[in-house]
C-alpha cells in the first residue's frame, strides 16, 4: 500500500504541532556557522514543502525531492502562493540524481527513517556525499530506537476532527527494529457532499537508529560525523531517552576547485 496519497491532503492540519520554526532556525544558525548565507540547497524528502518554503523564504536557492506525487502537489501549491523559484522532483531519495552540485542538503521530520534497510541508507549518504559541494554540509534529524520501542511503539492514538478523523496504530518489531504504523483517515468530502466523510487506508514503515548506526553508516558513504544533538532541544546533549537526533556530517573526498 502506498504511503502519503490521501495522508497527503491533510498532512500539514494534522502535522501542527511540528516545531517547524525551531528547526529551520536550528539549520539557519549551523549554516550561517559554516558560512552558507545562500546558495542552492536541497531539502530531501521534502514532503509538502513546509521547511523548503522556508529556507527559500531565508534567501537560498532550494530544491525539493520527495517521492509522492501528492505530497508534491501540496508543495506546489504552497510555491504559487509564495511566488518562490523552488525546483522540486519527484524521486526516491535512494536513487536521487541532481544536474550539479550544492552547498547543503537538509532533511527533518524523520524522512530518513523510512529506509528501513542499513545498506540503502548508506547508499542515501553516499549520494548525498556525491551531490555536496567540497566541505559542503548534510543537516538531518532521525526517530531513535527509543521513540519506536519504548514511547509510540503498539500504541494507538485517535483524533476527530472537524474536516477528518484518524486512527493511528503503531506496532514496533523488536527483532527487525522496524516500526508499522497503520493509518486509517476520514476526510470529510468537498462540494455537495461536504456531509460526507470517506474512508482511506495507509501503512508506513520505519526503521528507528541508534546515533552509533548514523555514524557508522557515514562513515561507511566517505562521509564525515561532525556532531549530533537531542532533535527536540535546541543545542542539548543526546541522552539514552533521546527521540529524536540531529545530526551535522560534512563531505569528503571532493577537492576543491584553483
Amino acid at each position: 500500500m502506498d504511503a502519503y496519497t490521501e495522508f497527503a491532503r491533510v498532512y500539514d492540519d494534522l502535522m501542527e504541532d511540528v516545531p517547524y520554526d525551531e528547526w529551520c532556525g536550528k539549520i539557519l544558525d549551523r549554516l550561517k556557522k559554516e558560512n552558507i548565507t545562500d546558495g542552492l540547497v536541497l531539502d530531501l524528502g521534502c514532503g509538502s514543502g513546509t521547511m523548503t518554503e522556508m529556507l527559500a523564504d531565508a534567501g537560498y536557492d532550494m530544491i525539493g525531492i520527495d517521492i509522492s506525487v501528492e505530497m508534491l502537489e501540496q508543495a506546489e501549491d504552497k510555491k504559487t502562493a509564495s511566488g518562490h523559484d523552488i525546483l522540486y522532483i519527484c524521486q526516491d531519495m535512494r536513487e536521487f540524481e541532481l544536474y550539479g552540485t550544492v552547498r547543503s542538503v537538509v532533511s527533518v521530520c524523520d524522512c530518513l527513517n523510512y529506509i528501513t534497510d542499513k545498506d540503502e541508507l548508506v547508499k542515501v549518504f553516499r549520494l548525498v556525499n556525491d551531490y555536496l559541494d567540497p566541505h559542503g554540509i548534510f543537516l538531518f534529524d532521525f526517530n531513535t530506537v527509543h521513540k519506536y520501542r519504548d514511547v509510540i511503539g503498539d500504541a494507538t492514538i485517535a483524533e476527530n476532527r472537524d474536516d477528518c478523523s484518524f486512527i493511528w496504530e503503531n506496532f514496533y518489531d523488536e527483532e527487525t527494529g522496524i516500526n508499522e504504523y497503520d493509518l486509517t483517515l476520514f476526510i470529510k468530502s468537498a462540494g455537495d457532499d461536504s456531509s460526507i466523510y470517506k474512508r482511506f487506508d495507509e501503512t508506513h514503515f520505519q526503521r528507528g537508529f541508534e546515533l552509533d548506526e548514523i555514524k557508522a553508516a557515514l562513515e561507511e558513504a566517505g562521509m564525515e560525523f561532525v556532531s549530533a544533538s537531542d532533535g527536540d532541544i535546541t543545542d542539548a546533549t543526546v541522552t539514552e531517552n533521546s527521540e529524536r537526533i540531529f545530526v551535522v556530517a560534512r563531505e569528503r573526498g571532493k577537492k576543491e576547485e584553483g
